[in-house]
């Protein structure tokens, strides 16, 4: 049940919905020990994808969202929809090497080595309102480097979004200053 609200996207929802119970654990994927939260079961559930979607957007104000700065893989899935029903363009972020344009990068620390993260030169204007999406958000590298990237372009970042939160992993931590929502906690 959604209803219409004038102090947000347009929707609010009429309850709290467990989008967990959507999500599937694959246990020790992709290595011993891990449990994968797996998104795949909600989004091929065309009512749920979309009330998770709109429960998402409804906490960001109607105009409020300039570019969507949305992460692959699964980032883009998320990220598309919901710039779609906030209205707002979409960036993809991609691992270094995909973007065929000229790009800033970011390299970042992983728990075995580093990983880099671009985006094209174009793709964010100065004082534009962004939301970065992803998926999931774990221990926070890559939403870090993102937001380092958004920053040197001179992007405002008005918060970060997520379907999934791993709580333990203390990702929000690497990006204190920007105001996280995430759907479903772990």
């Amino acid at each position: 049940m959604w209803q219409h609200n004038h102090h947000n996207s347009g929707l609010v929802s009429a309850h709290a919905e467990d989008f967990a119970k959507y999500c599937r654990d694959v246990p020790d994927f992709p290595k011993k020990g891990v449990i994968f939260r797996d998104i795949t079961n909600l989004l091929k559930n065309g009512p749920v994808f979309k009330r998770a979607i709109n429960e998402l957007a409804c906490h960001y104000n109607p105009g409020e969202v300039d570019t969507v700065v949305s992460i692959e893989a699964r980032g883009f899935i998320i990220g598309s929809a919901l710039a779609y029903q906030l209205g707002s363009g979409l960036v993809p972020v991609r691992k270094k090497g995909k973007l065929p344009w000229r790009v800033h990068s970011k390299t970042y620390d992983l728990e075995y080595g580093q990983d880099q993260v671009e985006v094209h030169q174009d793709g964010i204007e100065p004082k534009q309102n962004v939301l970065i999406v992803d998926d999931v958000i774990a221990t926070g590298g890559t939403v870090e480097a993102v937001a380092k990237l958004v920053r040197e372009m001179k992007g405002n970042i008005i918060g970060a979004a997520f379907l999934i939160e791993l709580t333990e992993l203390k990702g929000r931590e690497k990006i204190q200053d920007v105001p996280v929502f995430s759907l479903i906690k772990y």
